[in-house]
């Protein structure tokens, strides 16, 4: 046994000390920074996180302008920043007035609401020029209004389906696809689009006041009322002959997930991927089908498979993915 020297080891404990302080200060710092950089997974929970909050009654079914809107802005905004997209404009946002549809003989109502839009930028020095726009239109009909389907008045119209879960997978994907941006050769543009129960009016907005050339988007995905996810997994879009192969591409893809696509060339559909569609960009609209609940306040949270609406998440996640990870020729195809 070696001979003790008591302040040798009084150095020693304090080195040791020293040492166990540094390294539960950088094990903290490094578990706090896991919630700083994007999850590589989409999780049920958020989505349901997501739609919790945007279907709240104090958030009076999401109509275009007022105080409710101002806070679904914010939030949309709150989620971006903590995603670490990219901004065009200060606070994401990009704002336009919008007319309210009104009851036969009532006066226009004309309010303020914003599109709220971030971008990933992609690596590839040619190719980074090219976009890539997923969408979802957050609003819905607040308390009703001439387009309800519901002889309920002033009754608050939750938009769970409508279109809630697709503003909540456009939170969830854009920050699986932040966790990969090293690997996309395309950048990727998240639009948060406001007013489009009221006639396409955020899309419309866009496409006539673009952040980006449109010639440089090559793709605009629309997701509209993805929340509903039948039995039969169905998924349906339009528009997939708007750009090479795609019907055959969003098929395999679908299928590799366990998904049943039905997938049209044509159809483009009434969402706000038509904005896009007319400006001759290729689009996608994609949803899990229609239900008795379309515009009623009977569009609740308890209704959303959230297992089928992670499922689709990650379909559409993986379609983008495969389109701004490789130089996959894109071209717009008329279907008129």
């Amino acid at each position: 046994m070696g001979r003790y020297n008591g302040k040798d080891s009084f150095k020693r404990s304090n080195s040791n000390i020293g040492f166990m302080n540094k390294f539960l200060a950088f094990l903290l710092l490094s578990l706090g920074s896991l919630s700083v950089f994007s999850q590589s997974e989409i999780i049920e929970s958020e989505l349901r996180d997501h739609i919790l909050f945007l279907t709240s009654d104090k958030n009076a079914g999401r109509g275009a302008g007022g105080k409710e809107n101002k806070r679904i802005v914010r939030y949309i905004k709150r989620e971006f920043k903590k995603t670490k997209l990219k901004s065009f404009k200060e606070g994401f946002k990009q704002d336009f007035t919008a007319k309210l549809r009104v009851y036969n003989g009532m006066p226009k109502k004309i309010v303020k609401t914003h599109n709220v839009i971030g971008y990933i930028e992609g690596s590839d020095e040619k190719l980074k020029n090219e976009f890539i726009v997923l969408g979802a239109h957050y609003d819905h009909l607040g308390l009703g209004g001439p387009s309800s389907k519901s002889d309920k008045k002033n009754a608050i119209h939750y938009g769970a389906d409508d279109n809630a879960s697709g503003t909540a997978a456009l939170l969830e994907i854009a920050e699986k696809i932040a966790s990969q941006k090293q690997n996309l050769k395309r950048s990727v543009l998240f639009i948060a689009f406001g007013a489009e129960e009221q006639g396409l009016l955020g899309s419309k907005f866009f496409v006539e006041n673009p952040l980006v050339p449109l010639f440089q988007v090559k793709l605009m995905i629309n997701m509209d009322m993805i929340g509903r996810l039948n039995d039969e997994k169905q998924v349906f879009m339009g528009g997939a002959g708007t750009f090479p192969n795609g019907v055959d591409f969003m098929q395999t893809l679908g299928e590799s997930l366990n998904l049943t696509p039905i997938v049209h060339a044509g159809s483009v559909g009434g969402s706000d991927h038509v904005s896009f569609y007319k400006k001759n960009i290729s689009v996608l609209g994609i949803h899990t089908g229609g239900h008795p609940q379309y515009h009623t306040p009977e569009d609740t949270i308890d209704l959303i498979n959230f297992k089928g609406h992670r499922l689709v998440c990650e379909y559409i996640f993986q379609a983008i993915m495969k389109l701004a990870t490789s130089d996959y020729k894109m071209e717009f195809i008329n279907q008129d």
